[in-house]
């Protein structure tokens, strides 16, 4: 019988999503929330909401306690996890049942079993998945670990045995560099997870990550949905995933949806859960060169692209299985339909590396029309630094690939938002990459095109004249007018640190770009890029040197380590401290030779955006 009430124990755009599905079955829905939540779109749209803490996840959606006596407070009868936090937390799933709730998830026993990679790996070795070769050893002296390094071959992978997306994970190219990749890895893993054990994999020249989505129910049935393809990645987060996967033959599904299948049913799995593969590409997609990665045993972030190619609501699925229920269609009931592609719009600079970007959504457009629209915000939200950077998912589904590729290139471009960054104009550009289009891909494709899809920093010219125009229009239009002359008006903006002199013809032209004003500035938005264009002499400032040794903070975090101290002469690109900020590690290194003059922060510090860190001068 199916449950009446669910706590969703996440939040943002997960949250969203289930809760939409909730509302079409007639299910109660329950929100829990941190402070820095409190004004979230989640919060408002579900029936019920409980506080549950401070903004750090740690104090709020990472308590077990706090969501179980918000469900017992709010009368809820299941509770769905969402991903991330506590959804393959074990535990988690036994303190919910044991509460009498209804989990919906996979078995406790399968969250464990598929939990630990190197369990995992020797699990699906008995079932007859292929796995990846490496060392799953258990001891993890340094010796060891870089005599099995050796044995494997450089390259190789060090990986953490506990969690995922890509936390505590380095490529070694040289067996000089493998103790200091180690013991980043091994400090990264014990932040994220708690556990700094890792494992070593044989590194794979041309890797394509493809993964199965499974799904089991309490009577013993598995099935499969199709594989997807998430081989574009940076830092080894996902960026684009699609379904079905490019260059796919029949024979090479069969024995991947297969495996899928096996590794499913050796943990006796029910709910939705996916199975990962790495492939080496170098010689198109081979089914004798497809192993065994990890399984996620919860819902992925990319469900929406194979909800779009099977028309299978998931969440559905899930709720129906968890409340006993057998999967709703036979294998041979599920078909691909089409082709569907999801990215990933971040709060991030491409311009600056990458790094996340937070502030309020003064302004927000996304995409409408064909495009479906998976947000965790909404014009006036604020992105802050302590959760993940994704504003939303943008997913289209056409006919073809090709066709999918430019609905959502064009979708990305139609992306305007200000004043937090967004990777928009990048993933526009990857869409359309020529190498992207043929299916060439595999999860070193961003890093290769890196700099020519990050594009240039600085405005164009049609965003140089769009700006020029709109302050114009801003005087009263009269401009630089001349009797019995051709009227032509010379513009000063000034675009962060660069100056600009844009000379404009009567009459004004019509841009066609999208402008607002901010402030006594105006943002134009073209393809996906925004830039704030103010007048020349009302902006103008100083700047530092780039050389002046200021090491600063380039967005609030936490100071993992210091490598350096006052009177030490360093070399530049030599590390000098380790933060971490919106779940990623970022490392601050010297800018030129010289020797530290001063350090303002120790191990365990929180930091500010913009406060100098270190100073380097020239010896």
């Amino acid at each position: 019988m199916m449950f009446s009430s669910v706590l969703v124990a996440n939040r943002g755009e997960i949250a969203r999503r289930i809760f939409r599905t909730a509302r079409r079955m007639g299910i109660r829905t329950i929100a829990v929330y941190s402070e820095a939540d409190a004004d979230a779109p989640f919060v408002r749209e579900a029936d019920t909401a409980v506080f549950i803490g401070a903004s750090p996840a740690r104090e709020s959606y990472l308590v077990a306690e706090k969501i179980l006596a918000a469900a017992r407070a709010t009368g809820a009868e299941a509770v769905h996890p969402g991903y991330g936090f506590l959804s393959e937390n074990a535990a988690f799933a036994e303190a919910v049942t044991a509460a009498g709730l209804v989990w919906v998830g996979p078995p406790a026993s399968a969250i464990r079993a598929m939990g630990l990679k190197d369990a995992a790996k020797a699990l699906m070795q008995k079932a007859g998945v292929p796995v990846t070769p490496g060392y799953l050893g258990a001891d993890q002296s340094d010796a060891i670990l870089a005599a099995e390094a050796e044995k494997i071959g450089f390259p190789v992978l060090i990986k953490a045995v506990a969690g995922g997306g890509g936390k505590g994970m380095r490529k070694v190219a040289a067996a000089a560099e493998f103790l200091a990749a180690l013991e980043s890895c091994r400090r990264e893993a014990k932040n994220a997870f708690g556990d700094e054990r890792v494992l070593l994999e044989m590194y794979v020249a041309r890797p394509r990550h493809l993964e199965v989505q499974v799904f089991g129910d309490a009577h013993g049935n598995v099935v499969h949905l199709f594989e997807r393809d998430c081989s574009l990645q940076r830092r080894h987060q996902k960026v684009v995933e699609e379904a079905p996967a490019p260059g796919m033959t029949a024979v090479v599904r069969a024995a991947l949806c297969a495996a899928a299948v096996r590794a499913a049913q050796a943990v006796k799995y029910e709910g939705a859960g996916t199975i990962e593969f790495i492939a080496d590409a170098s010689e198109g997609l081979r089914a004798d060169r497809v192993w065994f990665m990890e399984m996620n045993t919860r819902l992925q972030v990319e469900h929406p692209v194979t909800e779009a190619v099977t028309g299978v609501d998931l969440v559905a699925w899930q709720f129906s299985v968890a409340a006993g229920g057998k999967i709703p269609l036979r294998q041979d009931e599920i078909v691909l339909k089409g082709h569907a592609i999801e990215a990933r719009l971040y709060a991030e600079s491409p311009e600056n590396g990458f790094l996340p970007s937070t502030g309020r959504l003064a302004h927000l457009r996304l995409p409408g029309g064909r495009v479906r629209v998976d947000s965790a915000v909404e014009e006036g939200s604020e992105v802050t630094g302590f959760y993940d950077p994704m504003i939303a998912k943008l997913i289209v589904h056409e006919a073809g690939r090709a066709a999918a590729a430019r609905v959502l290139a064009a979708a990305c471009k139609e992306v305007e938002v200000w004043p937090v960054k967004t990777n928009a104009a990048f993933l526009a550009r990857t869409l359309a990459e020529d190498g992207f289009l043929a299916g060439d891909v595999d999860t070193g494709f961003l890093v290769r095109h890196g700099e020519r899809l990050v594009g240039d920093a600085g405005p164009s010219e049609k965003m140089l004249e769009a700006a020029a125009v709109w302050r114009v229009r801003g005087a009263g239009g009269l401009m630089g007018f001349r009797l019995n002359a051709a009227p032509r008006i010379e513009v000063r903006l000034q675009a962060g640190g660069d100056k600009f002199a844009v000379e404009l013809k009567m009459p004004l032209p019509a841009h066609g770009l999208s402008v607002v004003a901010d402030g006594d500035g105006v943002v134009v938005f073209e393809a996906g890029r925004a830039v704030r264009f103010a007048d020349a002499v009302a902006e103008a400032g100083g700047q530092h040197a780039a050389g002046d040794g200021e090491v600063m903070s380039p967005m609030p975090g936490t100071v993992l380590a210091v490598a350096v101290a006052v009177g030490e002469a360093v070399k530049k690109g030599v590390l000098l401290a380790v933060m971490e900020a919106m779940k990623m590690e970022i490392s601050l290194t010297a800018p030129f030779d010289g020797v530290v003059t001063s350090v303002a922060i120790k191990a365990g510090e929180k930091v500010a955006e913009g406060l100098v860190l270190v100073r380097v001068e020239t010896g």
